[in-house]
């Protein structure tokens, strides 16, 4: 009895250890479940952080100089470097260590804060600190490195404000206002327009940037050589795309309008871009296709222009290669490699490949694709009070797709100068609004082609002695000149069209006479 009791204690307690361990277990897994560790993690870090805060009463905001991954510059940055333009100057701020650029005025400079500068602001009884900073960038932050090039390797540049917890309310709901209304005054008072242009990266890897000089160039609509009807009407349409914010919302448009210049060399469209840009007062972006390597790029390019500009592509049908030039250059490679015999026909076909490689790495490879959705795509739409401009000297060579209503809203043709502008010509360089060669010029106008360039070239006294006498009598030779030059070429025009349509009645008739022959 005694060994059977115990042998049933033992079965007994293993019993009760593996209904223990199963309980254990699932006790286990529900807690598990439950996250313990994140609980227990966060009522620690609670504790911290109300530790914290009753040792430092400071709180901070921190702004970046980029936002959007490093894809644009900051409006807040920007703001809050010019507000601190003031307090940076003043010797209370206790600014050692300055930043200076060039100011509107030449006798004058922008002062900004340098690097781990600390200044001190007051507003409303409440006293903040502004830090600014650099931070080299993290290795594995954004994505590879590659895909935004030099921007992505860059130091990021900051500013942190800091502030006694009490004035939590203050600081963020008024104060942070205040500083971008007032930044952006600052900006706009110290404004200069700009003249910016693209370059390329150093290498394949390296993205391109915009670089830029002061817009000085002088020419306005008033001194604009064009029928002042014509100029009127794009003064006006200028007028209803600046002042078209709340059009442009209602209709769901992105606000942006595109222009296509095209014309003759010669015919002011450089010159009607710089009219344009002072009209509006805003700054240029020159694009130079050919130095763009990819689509990508052109696409950042776009997003780092800012608003009130015009985004400018010159001659765009000299700029991408849209013909298939580069198949022909490699069926002539291959040609060339056929009409030699043996080792020769290997050796040519290999270092036309070897060139044709060459070629290729260091050509753009923007595509008519890229250019279109750079117009009229969904990244055309960040930003607004954007125009766009090409010119071409032959508007017949450009893609329909390229300059349709939608991309290019308004087609401008730069001709040749008519009376009209002569006359205006005349006014501006001779100060003179009538002269017996008046009639002699304006016959000739309707005669000979020459562009406001060249009618201004022969306007321009280029002696002490040369007055407007000179000067229309070399004009009005000029165009005599002209008038010669154009009638001999319509003259040997037509003496090669009657000469190839001899030849074909020659051919015509012979084949008439074999066909009798055979009959």
């Amino acid at each position: 009895m005694e060994a059977s009791s115990s042998l049933w204690s033992g079965v007994n307690s293993g019993i009760v250890l593996s209904l223990l361990a199963v309980v254990w277990t699932m006790l286990w897994q529900g807690l598990q479940g439950l996250q313990l560790q994140h609980f227990f993690g966060r009522h620690s870090r609670r504790l911290s952080r109300r530790l914290a805060a009753a040792l430092d009463p400071y709180l901070t905001v921190t702004i970046a100089e980029y936002d959007g991954g490093r894809m644009r510059r900051s409006d807040a940055y920007k703001e809050a470097q010019a507000y601190l333009q003031r307090a940076t100057r003043e010797a209370r701020g206790g600014v050692r260590h300055l930043k200076a650029e060039p100011d509107r005025d030449p006798d004058r400079l922008v002062l900004s804060m340098g690097d781990n500068e600390e200044v001190a602001d007051e507003f409303r009884g409440a006293t903040v600190w502004w830090l600014a900073y650099t931070a080299q960038p993290r290795e594995d932050a954004g994505g590879p490195s590659y895909f935004w090039g030099r921007a992505s390797r860059a130091e990021r540049r900051f500013y942190r404000l800091c502030f006694l917890e009490r004035d939590r309310d203050l600081i963020l709901g008024e104060y942070l206002p205040h500083v971008r209304r007032e930044g952006r005054a600052v900006m706009v008072k110290n404004r200069q327009r700009k003249l910016f242009t693209n370059i390329s990266g150093d290498s394949w890897d390296s993205d391109g940037s915009w670089s830029h000089v002061v817009f000085e160039h002088p020419k306005t609509f008033a001194t604009l050589a064009m029928d002042p009807a014509k100029k009127k009407e794009i003064m006006d349409d200028l007028d209803a795309f600046r002042g078209g914010k709340d059009y442009y919302a209602r209709v769901g448009k992105a606000w942006k309008r595109g222009y296509l210049l095209y014309g003759p060399p010669g015919t002011g469209k450089s010159t009607m871009i710089a009219a344009m840009a002072n009209y509006l007062d805003y700054d240029v972006y020159d694009i130079e296709l050919t130095s763009v390597r990819t689509n990508t790029d052109l696409r950042k390019l776009f997003i780092e222009t800012t608003s009130k500009s015009i985004i400018v592509i010159e001659d765009i049908d000299c700029s991408l290669d849209l013909t298939g030039k580069r198949k022909k250059k490699k069926e002539s490679a291959e040609g060339d490699g056929e009409s030699k015999d043996g080792g020769d026909k290997k050796d040519g076909a290999e270092a036309a490949s070897k060139e044709e490689e060459k070629e290729d790495k260091s050509a753009s490879k923007v595509t008519l694709s890229g250019v279109l959705n750079f117009i009229d795509g969904l990244w055309s739409a960040c930003g607004g009070e954007r125009i766009i401009v090409f010119t071409t000297n032959h508007v017949e060579k450009l893609d329909p797709a390229l300059i349709r209503r939608g991309r290019m809203d308004k087609h401008i043709e730069m001709s040749y100068c008519c009376f009209e502008s002569f006359r205006f010509l005349a006014r501006v360089y001779l100060d003179v609004d009538a002269h017996p060669l008046f009639d002699a010029v304006a016959s000739l106008l309707r005669e000979a082609d020459m562009t406001p360039a060249d009618v201004a070239e022969n306007l321009t006294p280029k002696g002490p002695g040369e007055d407007a006498d000179s000067c229309l009598a070399a004009l009005v030779e000029a165009l005599q000149k002209a008038k010669e030059k154009a009638l001999a070429k319509k003259a040997k025009e037509e003496a090669l069209a009657a000469k190839k349509a001899r030849g074909k009645a020659k051919e015509a008739a012979a084949a008439e006479e074999a066909d009798g022959d055979d009959e």
